[in-house]
């Protein structure tokens, strides 16, 4: 169980090491932009990437917005589990975040998901709706990469098809993303003309 418990931690960090720290760079400057124009930031997942969105949208919503002198502006569209039963019951599974993007998002917009896969079909209809309305479309996904990778403005790719590892990053890369506005916010947190 040790050798386990060891390689299974130096494939975690062997992952870690690889994050593309430019794209990471790129999407914080995206979330500065969304925050300095009052967009907003809708994101979403299935499984543990569920779980992670939640985790992100209450980093970014309570722990980054107390850092600036504005709120971000940010849902998980995983917590209405009425309205997604309800859509997944009348209508099919892969509409339950696509039909919630419908009565909130607008141009300009950001959604942001997660996929160890790339090709969770709710996931994908999201994105592709998101796209044609002008949305700001931004997917964490797996080495499989998959779909969401081929249409999203915005991916980073985890070098691993494992999915700890993988959503690991992935919330480790939601982390750098709060953090970066809890401690830079007296130099992220201002506008370009401040």
């Amino acid at each position: 169980m040790l050798r386990w418990i060891q390689n299974y931690k130096n494939a975690h960090l062997k992952v870690i090491d690889s994050l593309p720290v430019q794209a990471v760079e790129n999407l914080i400057a995206t979330f500065q932009k969304a925050h300095k124009e009052d967009r907003q930031i809708f994101i979403f997942g299935n499984g543990g990437s569920a779980a992670t969105a939640s985790h992100f949208v209450t980093d970014l919503g309570k722990g980054a917005s107390d850092a600036l002198s504005k709120r971000f502006r940010c849902l998980s569209l995983n917590e209405a589990v009425g309205w997604m039963t309800a859509i997944g019951n009348d209508y099919a599974y892969e509409d339950i975040f696509v039909r919630q993007l419908e009565n909130f998002a607008n141009p300009g917009d950001l959604v942001f998901t997660m996929s160890v896969s790339g090709n969770s079909p709710n996931l994908v209809k999201a994105v592709e709706w998101a796209n044609k309305k002008e949305l700001h479309t931004i997917a964490l996904v797996g080495g499989k990469r998959g779909r969401l990778a081929e249409i999203a403005g915005q991916v980073i790719v985890i070098d691993s098809t494992h999915y700890g590892h993988v959503e690991d990053a992935h919330l480790f890369i939601a982390h750098l993303l709060s953090y970066a506005f809890m401690e830079n916010s007296t130099i992220i947190g201002k506008s370009q003309s401040d």
